[in-house]
């Protein structure tokens, strides 16, 4: 590794537990004594990337992990992966609606947020403001499932917020406010998905 990096420390390799591959609910029968098993890569081909770096990230290491190959394809709440990125989905679709009324975003020095007071926008900056402290617990732990919950708990927020409040309104001073908050939100849930590897779509 010296040789390699010029840096005296030696990789950290984390062992993880047994992944249980399931298909409707039913075990996907696999046996080391006869030789048959299912690759990583056959795993991929059939549901793709983003979903199993993503629910493969939602447990910690030490934990087994039962992965239905059914739901991760499917496209509702109950696929963490796809709840996730339609979450970053609607806050571009948002952004693109404001743009098509006319709607200039101002600078965030200019907004006046102190018209965020109702619960759902005030758990959002909370949680906005969580995410430094996630990142670097998930860094010191070596534990990438931080990242993942986050981002399902902050994907929860956003769409229990955009169930209840209009975010373009003819309050000029509160459209400014909600969209610089859902921008912040899209910044993080697309920064945390990059991190995991992840992609950001922006249309769904």
């Amino acid at each position: 590794m010296k040789a390699l990096t010029g840096l005296d420390k030696q990789p950290e390799v984390l062992l993880v537990q047994m992944v249980n591959l399931t298909r409707g609910g039913e075990q996907v029968k696999m046996s080391k004594r006869a030789g048959t098993f299912v690759t990583l890569r056959e795993v991929v081909d059939e549901v793709g990337s983003d979903a199993v770096r993503f629910n493969f990230m939602t447990r910690r290491v030490e934990s087994q992990l039962d992965f239905d190959l059914e739901a991760a394809k499917q496209k509702n709440d109950e696929n963490p992966v796809y709840y996730v990125q339609y979450a970053h989905a609607r806050v571009c679709a948002i952004l693109r609606k404001a743009g098509e009324e006319g709607v200039t975003l101002a600078r965030p020095d200019d907004v006046d947020t102190t018209t965020l007071v109702n619960d759902e926008e005030t758990a959002l900056v909370a949680q906005l403001l969580e995410y430094p402290e996630v990142l670097e617990q998930a860094a010191i732990r070596r534990e990438a499932y931080r990242v993942a919950t986050y981002l399902m708990k902050l994907a929860q927020s956003l769409h229990g917020f955009y169930h209840k409040h209009r975010v373009i309104s003819d309050d000029e001073k509160l459209t400014q406010a909600r969209l610089l908050l859902v921008t912040a939100v899209g910044q993080v849930i697309r920064n945390g998905l990059d991190l995991l590897g992840v992609s950001s779509p922006e249309r769904m």
